[in-house]
């Protein structure tokens, strides 16, 4: 749709609009720009030396110069009103619940993503942070009878296409900042908080997982892997994926 400004491609039912609304910012601002490149090279001429040897010291008036105030104004205003905030507000109201998508855990940390699936009965393992180690990253507690059928990954998630997909994003150190580009995703993991979010993939394909926040000296480690199939694909990756630790 707006493939001039060089976005990644469009993978997700939310990308069109967020790329609609980067498209008309940036129009604003070339707007912006030419209009006061033009002014610049107006006044630098309009008022040298040569012709106005004594200095005024009023800033623009007239007409026009509050016209132009009151389009930019106006224009960010719209943009404001009338596309983000009410793109941002259907994200909000229209949350689907996890019994319609495919809820997975994401657990950021220096530097790996680990992934974690509920598994067939829908449910979350316990985890507990005195379980936490170099073959338990998550802490997962196998003795709660949620736990054994988890399955988890470290820096490789799979998703299927044409379900929305919502992902439980925490933190177990400093700030991370989960980014999937082709989704238009983008969220900071936080320390202590879990986070949700949501998109529906439209395409399938494979792509990087992007830790968008300086991290640490290993954030060009940071690094993982995401892939959107088909959900027969999916169900067969996930169930080939052993269970528990």
């Amino acid at each position: 749709m707006v493939r001039w400004l060089g976005l990644p491609v469009e993978a997700s039912a939310q990308a069109a609009r967020i790329d609609l609304i980067i498209a008309l910012v940036h129009w604003l601002m070339l707007a912006m720009f030419v209009g006061w490149t033009i002014f610049f090279v107006y006044v630098l001429v309009r008022f040298r030396r040569g012709a106005h040897p004594q200095a005024r010291y009023e800033g623009a008036s007239g007409r026009l110069a509050r016209l132009v105030e009151i389009g930019v104004v106006a224009a960010e205003v719209i943009l404001l009103v009338f596309f983000s905030i009410p793109t941002w507000s259907a994200r909000v109201d229209a949350f689907p619940t996890e019994q319609q998508a495919t809820v997975v855990r994401v657990v950021a940390e220096q530097f790996i993503w680990n992934i974690q699936y509920p598994g067939p009965d829908g449910v979350f393992g316990r985890t507990r942070r005195d379980l936490v180690g170099p073959d338990n990253p998550l802490g997962l507690d196998i003795s709660d009878p949620a736990a054994r059928d988890d399955v988890w990954t470290q820096n490789q998630l799979n998703l299927p296409v044409g379900r929305p997909v919502i992902v439980h994003l925490s933190s177990k150190d400093v700030i991370h900042s989960f980014g999937l580009p082709q989704m238009r995703v983008k969220q900071d993991a936080i320390p202590g908080v879990e986070q949700r979010l949501w998109f529906t993939p439209t395409r399938t394909g494979e792509w990087e997982i992007a830790c968008s926040q300086l991290c640490g000296l290993g954030h060009y480690r940071m690094r993982g892997f995401y892939t959107i199939q088909t959900q027969a694909d999916f169900n067969a990756w996930l169930a080939s994926q052993p269970a528990g630790l």
